[in-house]
């Protein structure tokens, strides 16, 4: 089985001891991402639609990457600070794909890194 390690700056670095994502054979491992700007270094939290944009930009440019597409996800999480953030988040998300989306869960936690609102991981696979 091999490794690989997938590092862009056109997201932000990790705030911690782990990578953007990891290739291993067919899969790729998306670390969870919250709206931290690569460009500023600061957090986007102006409004849960542009924070929902700016994870998404962040994923979009990992993929980007490895050198595969939104249409390879096949599994996705996302963790909400508030439940009642759902519909906007989930509206945001749906721009993101098209046709078949990957399958998904969405869990409300007590807190999320820098105070983010939203952070989400997914699981793509390398070959369609």
């Amino acid at each position: 089985m091999s490794k690989q390690i997938i590092k862009t700056d056109k997201a932000p670095a990790p705030i911690g001891p782990y990578n953007q994502a990891i290739k291993t054979n067919d899969f790729l491992f998306i670390s969870g991402q919250v709206a931290i700007n690569p460009a500023t270094n600061e957090i986007v939290t102006n409004s849960i639609v542009n924070e929902t944009h700016q994870v998404m930009k962040n994923i979009e440019a990992i993929l980007k990457e490895a050198n595969i597409g939104f249409q390879h996800v096949v599994k996705t999480t996302i963790f909400l600070s508030d439940m009642n953030l759902f519909a906007d988040i989930n509206t945001v998300y749906a721009h993101y794909f098209e046709g078949d989306f990957p399958a998904r869960e969405t869990i409300a936690v007590k807190g999320l890194p820098k105070n983010a609102n939203v952070e989400i991981s997914m699981t793509a696979v390398v070959h369609l």
